[in-house]
């Protein structure tokens, strides 16, 4: 298989839950998102994106709230799981589907964990590397 291309990975900005936020996105199929952890970004899954979207997902990874190229509100009251979960909620509706798989990474684990947990008809697996299941990490 050949070396996969950062070039092959797209970049945009997409609305969600009142601000914008950057991705990184390859591929077509059902929709797969990948979450960083602190203090990180898309990039950290650059080398996972093509082999998701290779399996025949839309594989997409978001610079999170305040991260990258994403929007970095002032209000840092901002900055917590409630308002995080439904950025990447949000998203899925943003970017035309209904459900999607939900992968986090670190502080982006307890994210992936929030979304399964507050919103099943919205994910359908949930994946999470790197930190433990906490329920007092995904309480809203």
């Amino acid at each position: 298989m050949a070396e996969a291309k950062l070039s092959d990975i797209n970049q945009r900005r997409v609305s969600t839950n009142g601000i914008e936020l950057n991705i990184a996105e390859q591929g077509e199929g059902p929709l797969v998102l990948m979450l960083h952890g602190f203090p990180e970004s898309w990039y950290s899954w650059r080398h996972q994106i093509p082999a998701v979207a290779g399996a025949g997902f839309h594989a997409v990874a978001p610079d999170m709230r305040g991260y990258g190229k994403s929007d970095k509100p002032g209000d840092i009251t901002t900055y917590n799981q409630v308002e995080v979960t439904r950025d990447i909620v949000g998203l899925i509706s943003s970017l035309g589907y209904e459900t999607a798989i939900v992968f986090g990474h670190d502080w982006g684990a307890p994210t992936a964990w929030s979304c399964a947990l507050h919103h099943p008809d919205k994910v359908t697996a949930v994946g999470a590397l790197s930190v433990p299941f906490s329920l007092s990490l995904i309480h809203i």
